[in-house]
């Protein structure tokens, strides 16, 4: 048996964001297919260590990703992607910590796709660690940019990633700011990735017609968005049983009445579906889920198991 294993710097100059964007899009039509089997997520320690899987049927392959989070520490995530496939000795072992940015980034991606206005341009992104680099190319490849705001408390941590972020975005303003509810005043599209636990602004303080990605409560005890804003839109999830156990805001929603569980559909569902209308105001809510990884590790297998 040979293992391949493959770091950072491999996965980066490996994979683009839109074969990325592509790959996990498939895997979610596929998850809506049946061609999945895909348990619920282990979370153990309140989150701080997760074993996630997933098996695809119609390619016999399988992949099993254990990671440990701790946001005291950089990088954050530490662990490893498994993938295997039967009749084959190979396997590939991927770092999680740059798995889990592109995959994340990359169903940010679809959503977007999905449920953007075609002529937005305006990203007001909310948090500056280690998911935001990936959150702002995978909008970029899909919706070219025209203005990126990027916000966080600590005022250096968003120039930061301004800073790094520019000779990828010619041409786009750059701005960032400490005040979440005045930046996304304007905004038309809004990526929130943090680690809160009550919402970052009002539902009043967005325009009428805007898209929201929140992929950065990953908790029941985590929130990032309001329930007023949940029940004023169309709110596309990444897997139902997934969100119900883990999503602090659909949690919350649902119980405080705002939402009902016939109000979440499903991103394969939606998928599966062209030519659906949404309203002036979508959400996308992902908790992560474990097809997102097997589609980065099965892009990394082809590449590297070749």
């Amino acid at each position: 048996m040979k293992a391949m294993t493959v770091g950072e710097p491999e996965i980066r100059e490996a994979v683009t964001m839109k074969e990325a964007i592509d790959a996990v899009r498939q895997a979610f039509v596929d998850l809506a297919g049946g061609e999945f089997e895909m348990p619920t997520r282990t979370a153990l320690r309140d989150g701080q260590f997760l074993v996630m899987s997933a098996h695809h049927r119609s390619t016999a392959s399988a992949m099993i990703k254990t990671l440990s989070l701790d946001f005291a520490r950089k990088p954050a995530i530490a662990g490893t992607v498994t993938w295997c496939e039967t009749g084959r000795l190979d396997q590939l072992i991927a770092d999680a910590g740059a798995v889990t940015a592109l995959r994340t980034g990359a169903v940010v991606g679809v959503a977007t796709d999905l449920l953007a206005p075609p002529e937005a341009g305006r990203l007001t992104l909310i948090g500056a660690g280690g998911q935001a680099a990936d959150q702002v190319r995978a909008v970029q490849a899909i919706r070219p940019l025209r203005q990126l705001t990027v916000v966080d408390a600590e005022p250096a941590r968003a120039r930061d990633l301004a800073e790094r972020l520019a000779p990828e975005l010619a041409g786009v303003d750059l701005l960032t700011s400490t005040d979440a509810v005045a930046a996304v005043r304007q905004a038309e599209i809004v990526c929130c990735a943090t680690n809160a636990t009550s919402p970052l602004f009002p539902e009043s303080a967005l325009p009428a017609q805007v898209h929201v990605n929140a992929i950065g409560a990953y908790r029941p005890t985590m929130r990032e968005l309001p329930d007023e804003l949940l029940a004023d839109s169309t709110v596309v999830i990444d897997e139902l049983d997934a969100v119900l156990e883990e999503s602090g805001e659909i949690i919350h929603a649902l119980d405080a009445g705002a939402i009902t569980k016939d109000a979440l559909t499903e991103l394969g569902t939606a998928l599966s579906a062209p030519g659906a209308e949404y309203g002036k105001r979508t959400v996308f809510k992902s908790v992560g889920v474990a097809v997102q990884d097997w589609a980065l590790a099965r892009l990394l297998a082809d590449k590297f198991l070749a």
